[in-house]
């Protein structure tokens, strides 16, 4: 087992890093390169790596860790405020998306159900994607930074109820959703409690032994993940609450720039494992209506968060920068045409349709966002800004 572990995990960084130096002489997005490491070493490529299943696990810390550092940057006050502001623009928005995105598969021969969960699929944009293509400063103290991050936030919140309707149980009635919600409030106010009168006083004590103070962020991040996965939320939301209650205390710019380099590990794995899942003998027979969803999406996902952004007051030139930047699917997209397969309620055809549509929309959305806008990953100078 453990030679097992070591091996796949080595050949994954070799892989990345090979290919992600290559992407840099030739000018590409380098999360392409990661993408195109899990085609090739997984079972559909040179078959080097195929306990896909584990590091796909492993990589969900990559994701937990990102929205615990997104968490970190935003004050609790500001981000309610800021959740007035987008909240029926996040609704119109994705309900726009799920509308047109399922009526298309409908009209490829879907049944009503699976057109349905497609379409839900599609309202959410990459969490991942967005925050790892935003400059840090931008992100953590600018306006754009604190509205994609209370957009996306409110995308998950509404991910979960889905995944968790689609699992069934308790949180697919109307009732189970407004416990779940109401769960959540109070793990965010207890979070806050905890923090100003606990948590920070063990950070003061530490954080002069930078190993133990990033063990200890780290334990809260996982504490309340853990917490929770226990009252029917999920591990992200856990995570990134642990990080707004964080962002209360003097030193979260310090700690966030102490986990960025574990939050970059993982993620690399999570990108990996997009390439590796894909099932080249499905994918063929829904190319055609993949392409169309996939063009479909890049289309109209700018031009309605443009003019959604436009009407709530923004700038002409912020909410085209928005919409591009929210302008491809999200890594919950995946999460759910898993689950929906699982659960019967979803052909595997069309499970992969959306992880196909998934892949394309990220893979796309990253070319345009270097090439076109400022990101830590920039193809030329005037663009490459951390």
């Amino acid at each position: 087992m453990t030679n097992f572990v070591f091996t796949d995990i080595a050949l994954v960084v070799i892989a990345a890093t090979l290919l992600g130096w290559l992407s840099l002489l030739t000018r590409q997005p380098i999360i392409i390169a990661y993408i195109l490491a899990g085609v090739l070493l997984g079972p559909w490529g040179f078959k080097v790596i195929t306990e896909i299943q584990f590091i796909n696990e492993v990589s969900d810390i990559g994701i937990t860790l990102l929205l615990f550092l997104a968490g970190l940057s935003l004050h609790p006050g500001k981000l309610f405020e800021l959740f007035g502001k987008t909240f029926f623009l996040t609704l119109f928005t994705s309900t726009v998306f799920a509308g047109v995105t399922g009526a298309i598969l409908y009209g490829f021969g879907a049944t009503a159900t699976e057109a349905i969960i497609t379409g839900v699929a599609m309202m959410f944009s990459s969490t991942i994607l967005v925050v790892k293509l935003m400059p840090t400063n931008t992100l953590h103290q600018k306006h754009m930074g604190a509205v994609a991050i209370a957009v996306l936030i409110m995308q998950d919140i509404l991910a979960v109820l889905a995944i968790a309707f689609i699992k069934g149980g308790s949180g697919s009635t109307l009732l189970g959703w407004i416990t779940s919600m109401a769960a959540g409030i109070l793990l965010a106010f207890a979070a806050i409690v905890a923090e100003r009168y606990a948590i920070r006083k063990i950070i003061s004590q530490v954080q002069r032994y930078n190993e133990l103070l990033n063990l200890v962020t780290l334990a809260w991040c996982f504490a309340l993940a853990l917490l929770a996965e226990k009252i029917g939320l999920s591990h992200e939301i856990g995570a990134f609450i642990a990080g707004v209650s964080l962002a209360n205390g003097p030193i979260s710019n310090f700690l966030a720039e102490g986990l960025k380099f574990f939050r970059d590990f993982f993620l690399v794995l999570f990108f990996f494992t997009l390439g590796a899942k894909l099932d080249f003998s499905l994918l063929i027979t829904v190319l055609k209506p993949a392409l169309l969803l996939t063009t479909a999406l890049l289309f109209l996902k700018p031009l309605i968060y443009w003019s959604g952004f436009r009407l709530t007051g923004e700038t002409m030139k912020f909410s085209r920068e928005m919409g591009f930047r929210l302008g491809q699917n999200s890594e919950f997209a995946l999460i759910i045409a898993v689950i929906a397969a699982e659960s019967g309620v979803l052909s595997q055809a069309n499970s992969q349709l959306i992880q196909l549509v998934t892949i394309l929309t990220m893979t796309i959305s990253s070319y345009i966002l270097v090439f076109f806008f400022p990101t830590p990953l920039g193809t030329s100078k005037p663009l490459k800004i951390d």
